[in-house]
């Protein structure tokens, strides 16, 4: 008799994707022999996204709801958007009814601090419930600080309550928050990179100059290359401001950033006036390849990466570049030193500050020696410390131990 695999189910309710998914198909992959995944997400989500999960065989169910993420610079507007997240949280509630979420898990891409009482409520349905803290909540007001950690400390008394974090930091900086004995008994699953498909990716794309001509891209073109959501977080208009001081003198770099979404129409009003042309390309993911692998050959075009983020937990792009043997250039804010070590593994800057990273742009440019040394640097210790399968046994081992495995 074939025993019943149980069910795990990923769930988030919003359209935009990046790392955090990144991040559950790694888990996926290594779970689904003994278990019986669904992904749950917006039926308005990105068809990319739809499609690498079919491409690793996991069911997706869909939802006809999803949250309001757009910005909200006015009362009316974070009212408009509270009420819409109570609304989605309501109907997540009634859409997991489908399930006996008592003998499930189910892991859920949402901020626990502001979700509180919906992951209450879920427990209360004995449902063993896991979310991952890419980052720790910020703010500088201390009557909201008060307000989350009494939030958190609620939440982590629930015996069906777990935290996974990404990084190190994150884990440290959640300490205050939540109880000894809770902070104690969290995992760190590290968002990682395959090393077999990275290996792959390697062996089909040796020959730099024939992937440069495939994408419209001359040899003596030195390419700058930047992936992740086109927003202000990710430093973007940073990266535009150190495109347009080099453009003066070193015509010859060209910048581009690829991007999962098209920016907005406000967005590429912003971007035109850096008067860029042809040293500017944002490129959208989906219109360079229908698979994660091509995704991934596409970082090959590049001479070195940068990443000038504001706010980051540990961003796999970046991961993914080092592993790629690309020389990177990163901020130093939260995690990103856990992979970065300044000077050896890559090279980190203040966020902020595009002198700077004009600085060490031309710095590595002006010597492959360096360029090499640091890319060789960085995809040995990514190799060595970032491997899912590592990250993916440790959130697994955690499941089973809600049923007593």
């Amino acid at each position: 008799m074939i025993e019943k695999k149980r069910k795990l189910i990923f769930f988030w309710a919003y359209l935009e994707w990046g790392g955090a998914q990144i991040y559950f198909m790694s888990i996926i992959k290594h779970a689904m022999h003994e278990w019986e995944v669904i992904v749950a997400l917006p039926r308005l989500s990105s068809p990319e996204i739809v499609r690498f999960f079919d491409q690793i065989g996991v069911r997706c169910e869909f939802l006809d709801f999803h949250l309001d993420l757009d910005p909200a610079p006015t009362v009316i507007r974070k009212i408009q958007r509270q009420w819409r997240r109570i609304r989605c949280e309501i109907l997540s509630l009634d859409w997991l009814r489908r399930y006996n979420l008592e003998d499930c898990i189910l892991h859920i891409e949402t901020s626990p601090w502001q979700s509180w009482v919906f992951l209450f409520l879920l427990s209360m349905k004995r449902a063993n419930i896991f979310v991952t803290l890419h980052n720790a909540p910020f703010t500088g007001a201390r009557w909201r600080r008060l307000i989350w950690k009494a939030r958190m400390q609620f939440l982590s008394r629930l015996k069906r309550f777990h935290i996974f974090t990404s990084n190190h930091d994150t884990k440290n900086k959640i300490r205050p928050l939540v109880g000894q004995a809770f902070w104690d008994d969290i995992a760190v699953t590290y968002t990682c990179v395959s090393p077999s498909q990275i290996s792959d990716v390697l062996s089909k794309t040796k020959n730099i100059s024939s992937i440069r001509r495939q994408h419209g891209f001359e040899q003596s073109e030195f390419i700058v290359l930047c992936v992740g959501q086109f927003i202000d977080r990710k430093g973007r208009w940073v990266f535009l401001d150190a495109a347009k001081t080099l453009q003066i003198d070193n015509p010859d770099i060209t910048f581009v950033w690829m991007a999962p979404m098209r920016p907005s129409k406000a967005d590429l009003g912003l971007v035109a006036r850096y008067a860029l042309a042809d040293n500017f390309k944002l490129v959208i993911s989906a219109n360079i390849g229908s698979t994660r692998e091509e995704i991934l050959e596409y970082f090959r075009i590049a001479d070195i990466f940068i990443l000038p983020s504001f706010i980051e937990g540990l961003p796999i792009a970046l991961l993914e570049a080092m592993a790629l043997g690309l020389p990177c250039i990163s901020t130093s804010v939260f995690a990103i030193p856990e992979a970065i070590n300044d000077g050896e593994t890559g090279m980190l800057i203040e966020a902020g500050n595009p002198n700077a990273l004009v600085r060490e742009i031309l710095k590595l440019k002006a010597d492959p020696s360096l360029r090499n040394r640091i890319a060789q640097n960085g995809q040995n210790y990514v190799f060595k410390h970032f491997d899912e399968k590592v990250a993916a046994q440790t959130a697994i081992a955690k499941y089973k131990e809600c049923f007593g495995d």
